[in-house]
């Protein structure tokens, strides 16, 4: 599933420092976790062109450890001048709401600096499953309450909250299993012993090839271009239900206003390179800059979201 992302990581990894263009200063984007996951892509795909708009040298900072904790926390700790940043995902404050005693606040900590942009999933099930959409799925389910099952890629991961939210939403009873990766997860759905899984958009191609996989609809209130005959869950059952994953930049609280606009419209002239878009494309996100009083929004917004699902599903991180 990931073949493209770990491609792509390899191919900018040698290009890690970008050449200062002006002041001959120097910036770093953290990325919590090893090298070749979505967030290093991401970093990686925009730091040449954002080191351009800026004048400035930056360094991808690959600092994994505790589940993305470490590098987080290095962040929260940082100077607030600009110069260190994190390239964070929803998985930010799914971490905070699996375990409050991290040693930072997900949003009190942090300052919103740029959204890249957002990325949907897709809702699959075993092809043997009777289930052709979305409605047939939950009708099934509740005729079957405890009997059906659905993997995910762990405990708190976004494709166990993604389906936790699901089940919830449509009210019915469905066992949750989890595995080690979304890569064993989807191995497990495509040998029957798993009914039904949520997953990121990222490698959606290989999904549609596969005759023993179903997909019933993406999690976004859009389309996909890519998918446009995929109906979304909204238009095809559950009106109240939507699961999107947000990338961003993210710096130490107090950043000043000025800084964190400068770096805000660099990351906006970034994004509207069309190589970077495409790039960004290819992993599944749609682009989308906001301002960063947007992004803080869409933050908070997706904060209170995640803790609810968390709660309703009796999520903890000890499970």
């Amino acid at each position: 599933m990931f073949r493209a992302a770990v491609a792509l990581a390899a191919c900018l990894a040698g290009a890690q420092f970008v050449a200062a263009q002006t002041n001959g200063a120097t910036a770093h984007i953290v990325v919590p976790f090893a090298p070749g996951g979505g967030q290093d892509v991401l970093a990686r795909v925009v730091a040449p062109d954002l080191a351009a708009a800026l004048g400035e040298t930056i360094v991808v900072d690959n600092r994994g450890g505790a589940g993305g904790a470490v590098g987080t926390a290095f962040v929260a700790r940082s100077k607030p001048d600009g110069t260190t940043l994190l390239m964070a995902a929803a998985s930010h404050l799914i971490n905070s709401a699996l375990d409050p005693k991290l040693p930072y606040d997900p949003i009190g900590d942090f300052t919103a600096v740029a959204h890249v942009g957002a990325g949907a999933m897709l809702v699959l099930v075993n092809a043997a499953l009777p289930v052709k959409n979305v409605a047939e799925l939950i009708a099934y389910a509740k005729a079957n309450p405890h009997r059906l099952n659905y993997a995910s890629a762990g405990v708190g991961s976004a494709t166990h909250l993604a389906m936790a939210y699901f089940a919830s939403t449509a009210g019915i009873d469905i066992v949750h299993v989890p595995y080690k990766s979304t890569a064993e997860a989807l191995t497990h759905l495509l040998s029957g012993e798993a009914q039904a899984l949520i997953v990121p958009t990222l490698g959606s191609q290989a999904y549609v090839a596969n005759a023993g996989v179903r997909i019933l609809a993406i999690t976004d209130h859009n389309r996909l271009a890519s998918l446009k005959d995929i109906p979304t869950v909204r238009e095809s059952g559950l009106p109240a239900y939507e699961f999107i994953s947000w990338f961003g930049l993210l710096g130490p609280s107090r950043m000043p206003p000025d800084v964190v606009a400068k770096i805000n419209d660099g990351l906006g002239k970034a994004m509207a390179n069309p190589a970077v878009a495409a790039a960004i494309e290819q992993q599944g996100i749609a682009p989308k800059p906001l301002s960063p009083a947007e992004f803080a929004r869409v933050l908070d917004e997706d904060f209170a979201l995640i803790k609810s699902i968390v709660r309703g599903a009796g999520i903890t991180a000890e499970q």
